[in-house]
């Protein structure tokens, strides 16, 4: 069954549904670079970040995911974003990480953006690896041994791209 998926600008009304969601990902250490002993407030902080635009995907009123686009580098590089994805554990295979790519790729050119990096996706997080590479993301670097997971020690993290402009 497709969910009827909203997305929209975070509102402060989404703290506690986006810090559950944060929390429990941040916790199994599995796909994040985040300390899983951060504390509530320090991951709300981290993600809603002054310098990121903040989303959150709803169904019938519940926050289900919620994104962040932020340019990936200044100066020179500023014209290419990283965005981050968080899919509440219960909405999981319902499509909503899905939705909340295909959103980040069309506001991304709107937001002056004319790429997307994602600059360390851990190699067993193969879910989404397959999703970024059926949304058009070549693997463009490899990172050795670079992230420690909890269950399967030393793996590799990839790094990800996406030109958004066609000329």
């Amino acid at each position: 069954m497709q969910t009827e998926i909203t997305i929209r600008p975070y509102a402060a009304s989404d703290a506690q549904a986006v810090t559950d969601m944060l929390i429990a990902v941040f916790r199994a250490g599995d796909t994040y670079t985040i300390d899983p002993d951060i504390t509530p407030d320090d991951a709300l902080r981290y993600w809603t970040g002054a310098e990121r635009r903040v989303f959150v995907a709803e169904s019938g009123g519940v926050v289900l995911g919620t994104y962040y686009i932020v340019r990936n580098q200044k100066g020179g590089g500023s014209h290419v974003c990283n965005c981050g994805y968080v899919t509440a554990e219960s909405a999981r295979g319902r499509g909503i990480a899905r939705a909340m790519l295909a959103h980040s790729l069309d506001i991304a050119p709107t937001l002056g953006f004319r790429a997307m990096q994602y600059n360390f996706v851990v190699a067993t997080n193969t879910r989404a690896v397959a999703t970024w590479e059926r949304a058009g993301f070549a693997i463009v670097g490899r990172l050795p041994k670079a992230f420690r997971h909890p269950q399967a020690g030393y793996v590799d993290a990839l790094v990800m791209y996406r030109d958004l402009i066609t000329e």
